[in-house]
């Protein structure tokens, strides 16, 4: 299981619309792509020197292929939907992260 982890400050003034956006539109179409089977949105809680709110959003693939044919197929859509609507009101980068076990 591989985890495409992006973490994401977002402008305070925002921050509603963003999280709704994120809730009701963009995971769902992240999910829609077939290459994740989950995803998991959680609130990174720390006060950040810029301001704004981070989030961590977490995205479960089944195979490294399957992030790769993320990335060939839909990355730069869904990542352009959502430079589109926040631009630099948003700043974001992404790791990845792979399962070694669970306890």
């Amino acid at each position: 299981m591989i985890i495409y982890n992006t973490t994401v400050n977002i402008d305070e003034s925002i921050h509603d619309q963003w999280l709704q956006w994120m809730q009701n539109e963009h995971i769902a179409n992240m999910i829609a792509t077939g290459k994740f089977s989950s995803a998991r949105l959680v609130k990174v809680l720390v006060e950040e020197d810029m301001g704004g709110v981070t989030y961590s959003v977490q995205y479960f693939a089944p195979s490294k292929e399957a992030l790769e044919a993320y990335y060939n197929e839909h990355q730069y859509d869904l990542d352009m939907e959502g430079r589109k609507r926040f631009a630099d009101k948003m700043l974001i980068f992404a790791t990845e992260l792979e399962i070694i076990s669970e306890h």
